[in-house]
């Protein structure tokens, strides 16, 4: 049996604008929503709401507004009419609350709507009613005030689906009250109104002109308005400014009152509640709450707010990071706050002789600061909370015998009555060298290596540490290499000595050095081995004094080597290492300029001091990054090596971007994840 394919039809356009409707007005605290927006565009000061039973009976506002131009009324509650935009680019600085001209226009497809409106300067008032966003007949002159009355009555009247799922009039008329009075803690310079129809007595009354405090205390008591704290916070990397106020941790309340305002426009972030709710759980006992009132102004076009009908969910930029600043300034309001805790306790009940009983209540006042104080302890979130000191030592540190075997080396002994006198150098190639250090040093890296915390060896190459809440891993060549050229340049002419017991040949080591693969050396090309280190160790006695002067490195009338200087206190470089060292001095340092000179030399002396004393272990083309580490290679990276960098060391900017230091987690972030498992 063949399957009639289903026709494609247009709608009627009455049922198209009954489901727009129902899709912009959803209840009567969404009509009385819109309907207040507007009269804040029309720069009204004082806004009046009534209501019978919930406002599906009736929904009547009544401001002062600049009222609506009688030309205009026949088109007001058309689809897409409105005064406050033009094109679409206009979306991307829009600072008004409307801009669709959708909210008259539903509300009279699914309601009785009447507009009553008078502008300034006008003889008198006009009255127009509206059906399917149509006039019913041409507008009447009557009397009136300046501003504008819009009466909603029969809301829903032709859906009775919708009108039969509002659970009760108590809870809608609930709901419009929570608006207007979310509205009037955030407007306090407009005075709102809002109370059943028939009855005197108002559920909410703001004055005109008040404050934020003013308004928070005539909704919500004087409870909460006593234990606000003010939140003013502005950041110029995310442009945001944010304002507002929070409950002490004093306050807690079984239900949270969570207002939101983003460019004063009401909306909710789940992603925000969520966060305040995780910085106040460390101070509220499980199933309090605070109250939360808060302000963001953003840049107009980094917010998208035409995603959602009712206009209840604005897109932004930077969320994640925006979030994380107005969490980090209630955290500081709130440890800042935290000195004193307040409890109530009743008195001692008088004993049977007493003739006067006294039943009132005595505040105890507790001060924690001083508990605080001893223990250098402050309320910081979870995920916020940096569990390690990088200062804290261990004992393993006063247990090594690495370099106790080490008998071709004499360290001199350090006299504690001696005067060391250091040598001021005033060399302008020396003093140009250390300038381009200090011009290329990144102040980001220096906080992070100056305050890390060693994890330990990932290899013989990459080590972890942390750094506040993330993990670093590092690249120890590149970084312990940068150290030690440094130490260079800034202990020039100051070093300490490493004297070997007995005298080395400069020439017996080039030559061990021209057997070794790293050398470089091809038979057929090059000199006869005994003739290239014979050339290099007239290279290296010729500048003798100069090596003896400047970096402690003496060479005496034999051409023998007699001691290498001492960059680093408890560490030794590898002596294997020697030949090649000498080696490169007389075939890679560039000996025709000074400045050239010095920066060369003083290079190749950093790239000798960090060899790996378990290089020889690898064959010559293993990469020692899979090597197994040496025990007393990673005791010094530790405890001498990594410590030094806490010191001076300036990390240059290019770490950044050549990988020799990634961040490979943050506790934050890690946070976030287990949120959502």
């Amino acid at each position: 049996m063949d399957q009639q394919v289903p026709i494609v039809r247009k709608l009627a356009e009455d049922v198209v604008n009954r489901i727009a409707a129902g899709e912009v007005i959803q209840r009567p605290a969404n009509a009385l929503k819109e309907l207040l927006e507007n009269s804040l565009d029309a720069k009204s000061t004082n806004i009046q709401v009534t209501l019978k039973n919930g406002g599906l009976k009736l929904l009547q506002i009544q401001d002062n507004g600049t009222g609506i131009r009688t030309e205009d009324l026949g088109i007001v509650c058309e689809r897409f009419t409105t005064s406050k935009l033009q094109q679409f680019e206009d979306l991307t600085k829009i600072s008004t609350y409307g801009f669709r001209g959708e909210a008259l226009a539903s509300i009279s497809h699914v309601a009785h709507l009447t507009i009553t409106t008078k502008t300034n300067g006008a003889l008198c008032a006009y009255k127009a009613l509206y059906k399917d966003g149509k006039l019913k007949a041409p507008p009447k002159s009557c009397a009136g005030n300046v501003g504008t009355i819009i009466t909603v009555e029969d809301l829903f009247h032709n859906i009775a689906t919708r009108k039969k799922s509002m659970k009760s009039f108590n809870e809608e008329h609930l709901k419009v009250v929570e608006v207007v009075s979310r509205y009037a803690i955030h407007n306090p310079m407009v005075g709102f109104t809002v109370k059943k129809q028939g009855e005197l007595l108002t559920e909410v009354k703001t004055n005109q002109g008040s404050t934020h405090i003013d308004n928070i205390q005539a909704i919500y008591g004087s409870t909460i308005s006593r234990a606000l704290l003010e939140v003013n916070d502005y950041c110029n990397v995310l442009k945001v400014k944010i304002k507002g106020y929070v409950s002490n941790p004093n306050f807690s309340a079984k239900k949270q009152i969570f207002i939101l305002f983003i460019n004063d426009r009401l909306v909710d972030s789940q992603g925000l509640r969520k966060a305040v709710d995780q910085v106040y759980s460390i101070y509220l006992a499980k199933g309090s709450h605070p109250f939360i009132y808060l302000s963001l102004n953003l840049d107009p076009m980094n917010v998208d707010v035409n995603v959602h009908p009712t206009k209840h969910e604005v897109h932004f930029l930077h969320e994640d990071k925006i979030i994380d600043k107005v969490v980090d300034a209630i955290q500081d309001k709130l440890s800042g706050s935290n000195t004193s805790r307040t409890f109530y306790t009743q008195t001692r009940l008088p004993m049977s002789c007493d003739t006067l009983i006294d039943k009132s209540k005595e505040k105890l006042e507790i001060k924690e600061s001083e508990k605080l104080n001893n223990t250098n302890s402050t309320n910081v979130s979870q995920n916020k909370m940096v569990r390690t000191d990088c200062s804290e030592q261990k004992i393993d540190k006063f247990l090594n015998t690495s370099n106790s075997s080490n008998s071709t080396l004499m360290l001199p002994k350090s006299k504690t009555n001696d005067v060391i006198t250091r040598r001021e150098i005033k060399l302008t190639s020396v003093l140009s060298l250390r300038k381009e250090i200090e011009n290329c040093c990144s102040e980001t890296l220096q906080t992070i290596f100056q305050n890390h915390k060693y994890v330990g060896a990932a290899s013989p190459t990459w080590s972890l540490f942390q750094h506040d809440t993330n993990l670093y891993i590092c690249n120890s060549n590149n970084v312990l290499q940068e150290m030690f050229y440094q130490i260079m340049m800034y202990e020039f002419g100051n070093f300490g000595v490493i004297k070997f017991s007995n005298a080395l040949s400069i020439y017996e080591l080039i030559m061990i050095a021209l057997e070794l693969s790293e050398s470089g050396y091809q038979g057929s090309e090059d000199k006869p081995k005994e003739e290239l280190a014979h050339d290099a160790t007239e290279i290296i006695v010729s500048r003798a004094l100069m090596l003896n002067d400047y970096f402690s490195i003496e060479i005496d009338t034999d051409a023998n080597i007699l001691s290498i200087p001492l960059l680093l206190e408890g560490f030794l470089p590898d002596l294997d290492g020697l030949p090649l060292y000498l080696l490169r001095l007389a075939s890679e340092v560039d000996w025709s300029s000074e400045k050239q000179c010095f920066h060369s030399f003083c290079r190749e002396t950093a790239r000798f001091y960090i060899l790996h004393p378990w290089k020889q272990q690898c064959g010559d083309n293993d990469d020692i990054s899979d090597a197994a580490p040496d025990r007393n290679w990673a005791w010094s990276l530790e405890h001498v090596l990594y410590p030094s960098l806490r010191k001076s060391f300036q990390p240059p900017k290019h770490f950044l971007e050549d990988g020799t230091l990634l961040q490979i987690a943050s506790l934050p972030d890690m946070y976030k994840v287990f949120e959502r498992c």
